[in-house]
């Protein structure tokens, strides 16, 4: 052989690794840029599916109060949503995610810190968070997990608080209360570095909601006739037929609420835990329906649709917490317990004198508490302790926060509307306009 050929030999021999280091250099950016794409995409996917979920809550409020209420409950809803928008970008947000820190000046930085998003269309190597997701995404995502904690004082505290009172606590709830909570958790906090288990937020979302509507229900207090001479006096809705429709929205939204909290969806492994997570998520809610009709056709003689919708709804926000370990059978079992929480603790609310429209106190506050307890159940990695101390932390400080707001909304401009305009209905006392003008006095 000669020199020349040796060479060319030599030479294509070195160049053979190199061309195999190249191509798997532009595979590995290939893949990374494939599992941010597929990542950001379920963030986009569960947030526009959690979004619908406020579609959910307004149809549910809608139908669950009198006629002469639901004008103004459409409003809330509309209203609460966008301002939860607006309160979760100028402070929410980055008082959620303070960098792993807890310092004053952390917590200045989130509150007077301004969050930049990344341009649309941005590629994989100028993107802010490029080994994970969008931030945009991320943003829009945690967003409708914060609107959501909003929705459930909505329906608590309806048909008789006053609209303006009622939405500066939403930014207030939506701005300060429920980021600092969820920064404990999701934000790298003491209560995650304790161990705490909170997939979707059985308690970071739905707790806090119901122990601020909790705290307004016992500051504003029952509607005028609900209770008297020891009595409990049914309030039908107006529109169960709605109020289903809105059960059954909510029933879809909870697939983005408690799938798209995998947080991930760029490897095998990832697409099939959201698909068990889909799997437990319904799982729960069909238990929790049955067994509040089983349990009402037991104690009332004839099934309650309105415990049967709250049922389905304790199930699913009774899975919240851990999704993805049950079996079905005991995702099943887990969301059939919220359904008898849901059908005891509503007329146990009734017997203290707390006045709960539409129930999202049972639902969202008791349910809560049992689907973190119930974590311990299947996940090896939970602590019944750290469970128990979380619950009791987070409660707290969302109850007493919230209660000390609803004082000060009392005090200073009060948070009722006058006898008179309760008893005529909010839709024409406070915005004069009725939902169903055609069923109205002349």
């Amino acid at each position: 052989m000669t020199l020349s050929k040796k060479l060319l030999l030599t030479a294509a021999a070195i160049a053979v690794p190199q061309v195999g280091l190249a191509q798997d250099a532009e595979a590995a950016a290939v893949t990374a840029e494939m599992v941010w794409i597929m990542n950001t995409l379920l963030f986009l996917i569960g947030g526009f599916l959690v979004f619908f979920m406020a579609c959910g809550f307004a149809m549910l409020e809608g139908g669950l109060v009198r006629s002469k209420n639901v004008t103004m409950q459409m409003t809330k809803n509309v209203a609460l949503f966008s301002l939860a928008t607006i309160a979760y970008w100028a402070f929410g947000y980055n008082l959620m995610y303070p960098l792993g820190t807890w310092s004053i000046e952390g917590v200045l930085s989130g509150v007077f810190g301004v969050g930049i998003l990344e341009a649309v269309g941005i590629d994989l190597a100028g993107a802010d968070d490029s080994s994970y997701a969008s931030t945009a995404s991320d943003f829009f995502f945690q967003l409708m997990f914060c609107a959501a904690t909003a929705s459930i004082v909505s329906g608590a505290l309806a048909e008789r608080i006053k609209l303006w009172p009622f939405l500066i606590f939403v930014v207030i709830l939506t701005g300060i209360i429920y980021p600092l909570q969820a920064s404990w958790k999701w934000g790298g906090g003491f209560l995650d570095e304790m161990g705490f288990l909170d997939f979707a937020g059985s308690t970071v979302v739905h707790s806090v909601g119901g122990w601020a509507a909790l705290a307004g229900a016992l500051i504003l207090g029952p509607r005028i006739g609900k209770y008297k001479d020891g009595r409990v006096n049914p309030m039908p809705g107006s529109n169960l037929a709605l109020a289903t429709l809105g059960m059954f929205i909510l029933w879809l939204g909870w697939f983005g609420f408690n799938g798209g909290s995998q947080l991930a969806m760029g490897s095998v492994g990832d697409i099939a835990d959201v698909g068990r997570i889909f799997a437990n998520t319904n799982a729960a809610a069909a238990g929790g329906a049955v067994v509040a009709l089983i349990l009402t056709q037991v104690l009332y003689k004839k099934p309650d649709l309105t415990m049967i919708l709250n049922g389905a709804l304790a199930g699913l926000v009774s899975i919240t917490a851990e999704p993805l370990t049950p079996t079905l059978g005991m995702a099943t079992l887990i969301g059939g317990i919220g359904g008898v929480i849901v059908v005891f603790a509503v007329p146990m609310l009734d017997k203290l004198k707390i006045d709960d429209v539409v129930g999202a106190i049972p639902v969202h506050l008791c349910a809560g508490i049992w689907g973190t307890i119930a974590v311990v159940l299947t996940n090896g990695d939970a602590s019944l302790g750290t469970q128990l101390y979380s619950i009791i932390v987070v409660g707290v400080f969302a109850f007493v926060t919230s209660g000390v707001v609803w004082f000060i909304l009392k005090a200073t401009m009060g948070i009722r509307v006058s006898e008179e305009a309760e008893i005529n209905g909010l839709d024409m006392a406070e915005l004069g306009m009725d939902a169903y003008p055609e069923f109205s006095k002349s």
